[in-house]
């Protein structure tokens, strides 16, 4: 199902729409263009392009499209006990929602947390708004990406289960209307952006581990 051209969490929204679209149209031709607006940007936001991801074990790559809007080294202590290095990337309306693997990895943990759903660019948003944690063990080190809502993202979904084996740049999951997604790696991670990078989930590389 996550290989089909859009996500199926759009099936709902673009259901209703097109009944919509149907019904309007009986009425007044002229009404059916709200709708219609409607399907064709759940259409665009959902859309689920195919990547050709280029497997590199030393590499971690980005979990997300958008653009980094903060790197910071903070002590990690709920989940990975230990020093890391923060990649925040904001993802607006327009870009792809869907979340990737950044490493070949055991799920290791997930866990989600109620909380708010201020703006996601706000940079404690990931401290108190609504998210979802999964680390991935690779044998070698522990990788966490943070899937965070935002003011108009409000939900946020996750098919991947603890146990699971993931291969780089798989889809575990996605954010809907915009939201932010974090990568902490390891300190040893030589990275590979800076604030203001524009990265795209599965292709671009965060960070870069000695081989």
């Amino acid at each position: 199902m996550n290989n089909l051209p859009v996500a199926k969490e759009s099936f709902p929204f673009l259901l209703m729409s097109g009944v919509l679209i149907w019904l309007l149209y009986l009425v007044e031709p002229w009404l059916s263009i709200i709708p219609g607006i409607f399907f064709l940007f759940t259409l665009f936001f959902f859309r689920n392009p195919q990547r050709r991801i280029v497997l590199d074990e030393h590499a971690a790559l980005s979990p997300a499209d958008g653009v980094v809007m903060g790197i910071t080294k903070v002590k990690e202590t709920e989940f990975l006990n230990e020093e890391v290095w923060k990649v925040s990337i904001f993802l607006s309306i327009f870009n792809v929602h869907f979340n990737r693997a950044p490493v070949r990895g055991t799920v290791e943990r997930i866990k989600y947390m109620p909380g708010k759903f201020i703006p996601a660019f706000k940079s404690h948003a990931s401290e108190i708004n609504e998210r979802n944690y999964l680390v991935l063990n690779t044998g070698r080190s522990r990788i966490m990406v943070c899937q965070i809502t935002g003011f108009v993202a409000r939900r946020i979904v996750c098919w991947s289960k603890e146990g699971d084996h993931l291969t780089q740049g798989a889809r575990f999951g996605l954010i809907k209307f915009g939201s932010c997604t974090e990568i902490y790696l390891p300190l040893e991670y030589n990275l590979s952006v800076q604030k203001g990078s524009k990265v795209k989930g599965g292709l671009s590389v965060i960070g870069r581990c000695s081989e």
